[in-house]
């Protein structure tokens, strides 16, 4: 798309992410190989840059699909706020709880599986200056965080703490704050000064750390695409590259296919499995990493990773990621 200059441009150049104690002592480090990789670009940045380079493509704000019914040669697509119209294809990529997969394929129950975490993320004030990097704080089942966005300008907290679904309306902002701040009520550290923030965030995202899997990713003319198909969940690093990719692959085999869905859908099922399998395998058993269940399991990661940058297989930590993050040959699409 020539965006890839504008993408570089706008990454975070993450540094180093330390592991502190109540004090904000430093315990252990994460480093910037293994926390940002070749290029880290934040979510709200790289939808401005997508978007801005679609300007042509028609864009319908503030609604949802509600309905799909299959014609003879195409959909209709009924909507919560618009008319019905006729689309020839209908692609979901609206997430992990996408309602384009419940029209066609069923509830998410059969498709959803959890991974034993819950997670959010907000923007807040950099009020620790940091530079370039965070600070990740652990007791056990629970990580707070903070870490430097936009050159320093701003913040994300991160919140990740063990649990099994807890049934809330994903809609309902006012009731994930509420859970959030029960799970972390009483803990120390920076949690009851991020925590404060929450009300005033300007963002604020609240989920299960689930993954999708499906045996299938179209039905007649409708396909998923991204987290909608093949969530691999944030735990596994992979989601935006997953949902780029499987963009790029799904329009080639379209633009090849010349007008055969069937054929195209089943050619980017083909390409893409291997590598969303690779991508989803990163996330199985990673939160033990990242939210040790006990005191001691934090030592000795902490342990781990100080002692890290002294071994042989210290980039093995990062081979992981690339791997999964290379398992698929991009072909030259004609169109």
């Amino acid at each position: 798309m020539g965006r890839l200059d504008e993408v570089r441009r706008a990454s975070t150049g993450m540094g180093e992410v330390a592991y502190v104690d109540a004090a904000n002592r430093r315990l252990a480090g994460m480093s910037s190989e293994v926390m940002s990789g070749e290029v880290e670009i934040l979510r709200g940045d790289l939808v401005r840059i997508l978007h801005d380079a679609t300007r042509d493509v028609e864009y319908l704000f503030d609604d949802s699909i509600a309905s799909l019914h299959p014609l003879d040669g195409g959909v209709r697509v009924g909507f919560e706020r618009r008319e019905p119209r006729r689309f020839d294809l209908v692609v979901g990529a609206d997430g992990l709880h996408s309602q384009v997969r419940a029209l066609v394929f069923g509830d998410e129950s059969r498709y959803l599986h959890h991974l034993g975490y819950t997670i959010a993320i907000f923007s807040t004030a950099n009020h620790l200056g940091l530079d370039h990097t965070g600070r990740y704080y652990n007791v056990p089942g629970k990580l707070a965080g903070i870490y430097s966005a936009r050159d320093d300008a701003e913040a994300r907290a991160i919140f990740c703490f063990a649990s099994q679904p807890l049934p809330h309306d994903p809609r309902d902002a006012a009731r994930q704050k509420q859970l959030l701040a029960q799970a972390f009520a009483g803990e120390g550290w920076e949690v009851p000064r991020l925590l404060a923030a929450l009300p005033s965030a300007p963002d604020f995202y609240f989920d299960s750390v689930a993954q999708i899997r499906m045996d299938a990713w179209s039905n007649g003319r409708v396909a998923l695409l991204g987290d909608a198909g093949y969530c691999a969940s944030p735990l596994s690093g992979q989601g935006t590259g997953m949902a780029v990719v499987g963009a790029y692959v799904l329009a080639g085999e379209l633009a090849e296919a010349g007008g055969d869905h069937r054929a195209a859908f089943a050619r980017y099922e083909a390409r893409m499995r291997p590598y969303v399998e690779e991508c989803q395998k990163l996330a199985i058993g990673a939160g033990r990493g990242f939210v040790p269940a006990t005191r001691f399991q934090i030592w000795l990661r902490n342990q781990g990773l100080r002692m890290l940058p002294h071994t042989p297989w210290k980039h093995l930590v990062s081979a992981g990621p690339r791997k999964a993050a290379s398992a698929i040959a991009l072909p030259e699409y004609r169109g």
